[in-house]
């Protein structure tokens, strides 16, 4: 069930110079991090306006399990706070909410606020694990069709939610650098492979599913369940070397062409601050098989997508010497994949895997149908084939050293209060 209380009114407004009009971080939606002053190492924060909000400093303003989810949060990660689920940070989330509304509490808050210009984002929760999923079903087919012109859905996908297990220590907190790395590749016409740089290097535009409350260990989550697993998202760029992956995936997946660098946006839109924006997911095209039992369920059919607008865009050097913005490759709707949210984490745990706070999970490239939604350049420059015209006379079909990703996302429906993500940056070096 969606639960909407006055933290999601569109009239609310808070005392924070610049929150009401701010398009990212609004009282509405108070996301969770982990920031750094110069003065002071790692510690939990919300982001509100163009501040950050530290939790400790907070907490003795705070009462009952408000000041306890404070308090969980003032450490280095996310993860004690969400240890047993969702209910503390949906606690903190309502007192922050009071705290930052009534302007009586201004002059006790305001010493806890930091300029966000001064302080450093980290990677909100100590990741343990993390599973990259294929739900984008426009993006397989774009890519099938470059392989299997006939049949570019293998016949599995539309059966079960298709994963692998990705690399955590890998992952990091957007502004982190990307090196270009280096594996074998070969040629369609060569007899054998090289080694190298990546010359194919592409980005893949995915949202971040994170894991809150746990399992144990040969019990599943039944689907019912499973959306109170999600603490909240985050945008991912899940970076790929498709020259590598192309020669290394068969037969048991992706490995060095994916596992060399993730990079994360680093706040958590939680769950409780998304809840006006749950929709229907989109019906399945007519012939299509209907999930099994495990996977079936009928209010999160009707609850289980995201109103969500995510959008990539590419700075090369020469723009930014020329001091050109970012040009927008492309802009889609997280609805385009075909399975929920509570459908990857009831799958990933019906055979009993133990999922753990902080866990991540990757959707996957999200493209939709049309050209300028597409997720990725392999999309996009169609394998290569079709180079991108970018402004000032450059051109694209892969990305080159000095290229600068930057990802954005928008919670955006009808009557309510815009909330955003931040961005996800990563820039590429050799």
């Amino acid at each position: 069930m969606i639960d909407l209380d006055e933290t999601h009114a569109p009239s609310a407004s808070s005392w924070v110079d610049g929150a009401d009009a701010h398009r990212e971080f609004p009282v509405q939606n108070l996301p969770l991090g982990i920031f750094s002053t110069a003065e002071r190492t790692k510690r939990g924060g919300v982001a509100i306006g163009d501040f950050v909000c530290d939790l400790g400093a907070v907490e003795p303003l705070l009462s009952g399990d408000a000041a306890q989810a404070a308090s969980l949060a003032s450490g280095e990660t996310l993860n004690a706070l969400f240890a047993d689920g969702n209910a503390l940070a949906d606690a903190l989330r309502k007192g922050l909410f009071e705290l930052l509304t009534d302007s009586a509490r201004q002059d006790d808050v305001t010493p806890a606020l930091y300029p966000a210009s001064a302080c450093t984002l980290h990677l909100p929760f100590a990741i343990g694990d993390y599973t990259d999923f294929y739900t984008g079903i426009h993006h397989a087919e774009n890519v099938g069709k470059q392989f299997r012109p006939d049949n570019p859905l293998l016949p599995n996908y539309k059966w079960v939610p298709i994963g692998y297990h990705g690399r955590a220590s890998s992952i990091v907190p957007s502004g982190c650098e990307v090196v270009r790395p280096s594996g074998q590749q070969k040629n369609p016409d060569g007899d054998e492979p090289l080694f190298g740089p990546s010359k194919k290097l592409d980005y893949e535009m995915e949202m971040a599913v994170w894991a809150g409350g746990s399992n144990a260990m040969g019990r599943p989550i039944p689907i019912a369940e499973a959306a109170d697993h999600i603490a909240g998202l985050s945008i991912l760029n899940d970076w790929s070397a498709r020259d590598l992956q192309a020669w290394e995936y068969q037969p048991l997946g992706p490995f060095l062409a994916k596992n060399f660098n993730s990079t994360i946006s680093p706040w958590v839109v939680t769950s409780a601050a998304l809840a006006p924006f749950r929709i229907a997911q989109p019906a399945r095209p007519a012939g299509d098989p209907v999930p099994l039992p495990y996977l079936a369920d009928a209010d999160d059919q009707a609850h289980g997508a995201y109103a969500i607008e995510m959008e990539v865009l590419l700075a090369t050097a020469k723009m930014r010497e020329a001091g050109l913005e970012p040009h927008r490759l492309s802009k889609g709707p997280m609805d385009a994949m075909y399975w929920t949210a509570a459908q990857l984490i009831a799958h990933h745990t019906v055979n009993g895997c133990n999922l753990r706070p902080g866990d991540l999970l990757g959707t996957g490239t999200l493209s939709s149908e049309t050209r300028d939604s597409f997720g990725s350049l392999l999309e996009l420059s169609e394998g290569g084939k079709r180079p991108l015209e970018l402004p000032g006379g450059e051109t694209r079909t892969f990305l080159e050293d000095g290229d600068e990703i930057v990802m954005r996302a928008h919670a955006v429906r009808e009557g309510r209060r815009t909330i955003g993500f931040g961005e996800c940056r990563g820039k590429i070096v050799g």
